[in-house]
């Protein structure tokens, strides 16, 4: 082989592209709160939450806090407003096998933005890319806000009237949800003449589906008269329970049925035991009806 074939060779191992994103089955665990990452993520249709960035991700003269939305106008992964603030749409952007490394990119990306305009496209990332839990300070919180409409979007700011039409078409297409206090996660939801409660739940899928077949089997799955565990979908690698309700009451009227079936289900997670031939069929039962979600 003569000297250039080598140094082509030897160029081309240099100029190789990083692997792609590896997949994560959970890919908020370790974040603050978990179970409302991958509900602002996966279930909640207008809401936002406030995060910190380090200091080292921070564009010299800019602000390290950043809002994770759940959507943006136009489906944007980000947006740097006039007035300086930075936010990101947590149901838009790359879609990697890796939710964290896409919403690190897109948050990276509206960070240096130029004030007043929105991030529209992003690079494919990579195995070199940040996650969330490398970019965002160690201290951060994240308290999820649900809110009724996409107002959020234009704080402060007056809207032209197109602008303005087409934030009141948005507001008109967001299921109405409450966030419930008996549990962290669960959210109360009227879709049509029908109401139900999702609740994230923070154990690992296999932990709580052995819960839930453990409490259907003794009867002890639903919320009260009028209601039934519909059945649960997987979203960032947790397992989401859904239950029909009475579509009469509301949300206030299910927190301490909630309660209480919070206090069940904790019981049944700390059972180790194999589950009896009832409990198997209800597991089996489960996880035919089991959906997941990306």
């Amino acid at each position: 082989m003569g000297k250039a074939s080598r140094r082509q060779r030897g160029a081309d191992r240099g100029s190789r592209k990083p692997p792609p994103a590896p997949f994560e089955s959970r890919p908020f665990r370790g974040l603050p709160n978990e179970t409302d990452w991958v509900a602002i993520r996966e279930i909640l249709p207008a809401a936002t939450a406030q995060v910190t960035v380090r200091e080292d991700h921070v564009p010299e003269g800019g602000s390290g806090e950043v809002t994770v939305a759940t959507v943006l106008p136009l489906a944007w992964p980000g947006l740097h407003r006039t007035d300086g603030a930075v936010l990101i749409g947590s149901q838009a952007g790359n879609s990697s096998g890796d939710p964290s490394r896409d919403l690190a990119a897109q948050l990276l990306a509206a960070l240096t933005a130029e004030q007043g305009h929105p991030v529209t496209t992003l690079p494919q990332v990579t195995a070199d890319s940040p996650r969330l839990q490398d970019v965002l300070a160690p201290d951060t919180t994240f308290e999820v806000t649900v809110h009724e409409g996409f107002d959020f979007w234009v704080e402060g700011q007056d809207l032209e009237e197109d602008a303005q039409a087409s934030l009141e078409r948005a507001n008109e297409s967001v299921v109405p949800t409450t966030a419930m206090a008996a549990l962290p996660s669960a959210y109360f939801v009227r879709i049509g003449d029908r109401t139900h409660i999702r609740l994230v739940l923070p154990e690992d899928e296999d932990v709580a589906t052995d819960a839930l077949a453990r409490l259907h089997a003794a009867g002890e799955d639903g919320l009260g008269d009028g209601t039934r565990l519909l059945g649960a979908f997987r979203a960032g690698g947790l397992l989401v329970p859904v239950w029909d309700l009475d579509p009469e009451l509301e949300a206030a009227d299910y927190e301490e049925a909630l309660a209480d079936w919070g206090r069940r289900y904790a019981r049944a997670v700390q059972i180790d035991a194999p589950l009896s031939a009832d409990e198997r069929r209800a597991r089996s039962g489960l996880l035919s009806r089991q959906v997941t979600l990306r």
